[in-house]
């Protein structure tokens, strides 16, 4: 016994000494590292917002974009890489702090959403790290973004403000190819007033989509955006002459990306390639190639890139490490994970301004699937957003309201189909569908089940209606209660996989579920069917009291559209009038999308509108530009729908 015991505890001090040894070893890796290098290298992320990969680095022989094409001849191309949301605010959010805006509740643009106090952003870590971050213009999180920077400012050499000597991150923001500098005629005339008129585009040209009708408005429309691309160009050569100016090109790695693609209808707010697909040009000096881990400095790599993958890579080339709760892996730097590439990448699109959405969708690089849980509500919903206020949207509206659309853009009006399924390589544009076929059905349930895991392993919290969400997390965060037990994320998402699918009896049996979540879901299924039985109104009309605020208001609309007025108005009128915005909110939309029922809420509309107006002198015309005005909004074009002389702005 004696022996034994004796040989177990030298086996566990050797175990010990083992791993001690280990330790000392990596920590001398990162010292040697920085005695050979000098320093930790500085790194900039040069982020554009609303382009896809439509520059003379990818092919496009159309775009002139100097700059950027040399940045790119001496760093690597990425043709594969995906961002996690079609839209900024979400897709920055995981950005900056490695962790799907599904996982922290901020999947929604825009929202204010309490961070996590146990949990830091990318720039909190690197400051741990002695680096000096910085922050250019937006931020944009759906969080606060107080206290994470040293320097914030609008300064293109923000790395200039730093003490003598210490490493830099830089989060540069270059805004021209924003959608509303190429969507509204002022601010593109703004942008390219200086800029040399032989680069103009020639509208001729243009190659066009198919989503697009062959018009001069739209041919017009997309050469100003290639235009705004040499706006964009000019800009970030701005930022690498000045590094060079400073001797830091040598010394610094830079990241070229875009939080997703063009501000177009069909690109951003689509979670298709179109929307998903983004530039990312990596570009490393020679003195860190080997800690970077890569092969060659130069060219373009297809492996498949996931931006959730960003943050944890940066803090690898920092020689920090990753905390636990990012939900990424570096693909650079030493912590990269045993070399081996990303099999799937994934997307989420909620809700953007006041149109509510919830799909998701997962590739593989190849093929693309998509899971709507919402597939009533058409592509393009009725309201400001998508409204004649945008040269793009109105080209496709004239189009549509003429009657002259072809099947592929009467697509974008018309319900969704619940899923999408399409070869990226054969149907480049994504307009033949597959999910029904049964030739790819193995390749649809590989990425199906895939997508399923997904939102279960990152607790996604659009699950739940954001109302619901943000009451039941309101003692904590939206963070906090998705990791927590009390989200029965199982039986949810079990729930809205029906929605679709289910028939009335099984949809019928789950509106009396213990789970508001599951509730929710059981309307929403029954909101696809074309008619229901009596029995059937009765049960949803019972749902108009349930204790969640979020079902009394998806069961009024859904009584609604089935002929079923009684109650419904009067449902919407109580919570639109709520201090909660984001449940005001939801019942602002559904007021619009009720239609000429919601007559009888016409006084309580102007009296929410004239609640969320702002002080006079004041230069905006409601309290703030997210929920005020979302809110505010939606019922705009409610009343404009009803008749009533309004201008919605």
């Amino acid at each position: 016994m004696n022996i034994r015991k004796t040989l177990k505890q030298f086996s566990i001090a050797q175990n010990n000494i083992l791993l001690i040894i280990l330790i000392f070893s990596f920590f001398q890796s990162i010292s040697l590292f920085a005695q050979e290098t000098g320093k930790q290298p500085n790194i900039i992320w040069l982020i554009a917002e609303d382009i896809s990969p439509a520059l003379g680095a990818y092919g496009d022989s159309f775009a002139h974009t100097p700059a950027i094409d040399q940045l790119a001849s001496r760093g690597i191309a990425y043709t594969n890489a995906w961002t996690t949301a079609p839209i900024c605010a979400p897709s920055r959010s995981s950005l900056i702090t490695g962790i799907y805006a599904t996982s922290l509740g901020t999947q929604h643009l825009r929202s204010e959403v309490k961070f996590p106090s146990q949990l830091q952003t990318l720039p909190e870590h690197l400051k741990s790290e002695g680096y000096f971050v910085t922050n250019r213009d937006k931020t944009d999180y759906n969080f606060t973004a107080e206290g994470i920077y040293d320097h914030w400012s609008s300064q293109i050499t923000p790395w200039r403000n730093r003490p003598s000597g210490e490493p830099f991150f830089s989060f540069i923001n270059i805004g021209p190819s924003h959608e509303g500098s190429v969507n509204n005629p002022e601010n593109y005339k703004t942008f390219t007033q200086d800029l040399d008129p032989a680069l103009i585009h020639d509208p001729n040209k243009v190659k066009l989509p198919p989503y697009y009708p062959d018009s001069k408005e739209t041919k017009e429309v997309w050469a100003h955006y290639y235009d705004i691309l040499t706006v964009l160009d000019r800009n970030v050569g701005e930022v690498l002459d000045s590094l060079e100016a400073d001797g830091l090109l040598e010394e610094t790695i830079i990241f070229f990306i875009a939080d997703h693609g063009f501000g177009m209808p069909r690109y951003k707010r689509w979670l298709n390639k179109t929307g998903m697909h983004v530039p990312f040009i990596l570009s490393v000096p020679k003195k860190y190639q080997e800690w970077a881990g890569l092969d060659s400095l130069v060219g373009k790599k297809d492996e498949l890139i996931s931006f959730i993958d960003l943050a944890p890579s940066v803090l690898s080339l920092a020689g920090a490490e990753i905390p636990i709760s990012m939900e990424g892996k570096a693909f650079l730097g030493p912590k990269a994970k045993d070399n081996s590439q990303r099999e799937f990448a994934f997307g989420a699109r909620d809700r953007a301004d006041d149109m509510v959405e919830m799909s998701r969708s997962v590739t593989d690089g190849d093929y693309i699937y998509i899971r709507h849980y919402m597939p009533h509500l058409p592509y393009i919903q009725p309201g400001f957003i998508f409204s004649d206020v945008k040269v793009a949207f109105k080209a496709l509206r004239d189009l549509e309201k003429a009657g002259k659309t072809n099947a592929e853009q009467q697509k974008l009006w018309e319900p969704k189909p619940i899923e999408e399924l399409y070869d990226l390589n054969q149907d480049p544009y994504e307009t033949r569908n597959l999910a029904n076929d049964p030739a790819f059905e193995q390749i649809k349930s590989k990425l199906k089940n895939q997508l399923h895991d997904w939102i279960l392993e990152t607790h996604d919290l659009g699950l739940l209606a954001e109302p619901e969400y943000m009451i039941r997390s309101s003692n904590s965060t939206p963070y906090e209660y998705g990791k927590s037990r009390d989200f029965d994320l199982d039986r949810i998402l079990s729930q809205a996989e029906k929605v679709g699918i289910a028939s009335e009896k099984e949809l019928v049996s789950d509106l009396k579920d213990r789970d508001s979540g599951v509730r929710y879901w059981a309307v929403m299924g029954i909101r696809q069917l074309e008619s229901i039985e009596k029995n059937t109104s009765e049960i949803l009309k019972n749902l108009l009291e349930d204790e969640s605020a979020s079902v009394q208001i998806v069961a009024a609309e859904t009584l609604s559209h089935f002929g079923y007025q009684e109650g419904v108005v009067e449902v919407l009128e109580k919570w639109v009038q709520d201090d909660r915005p984001w449940l005001a909110l939801m019942a602002a939309r559904n007021l619009l999308l009720i239609g000429p029922e919601a007559r009888p809420a016409i006084p309580v509309m102007y009296q929410v509108l004239d609640k969320n107006l702002s002080q006079p002198g004041s230069q905006r015309k409601y309290k703030d530009a997210n929920f005020a005005s979302f809110t505010s909004w939606a019922l705009e074009w409610a009343l404009q729908e009803l008749g009533e002389q309004i201008t919605v702005n």
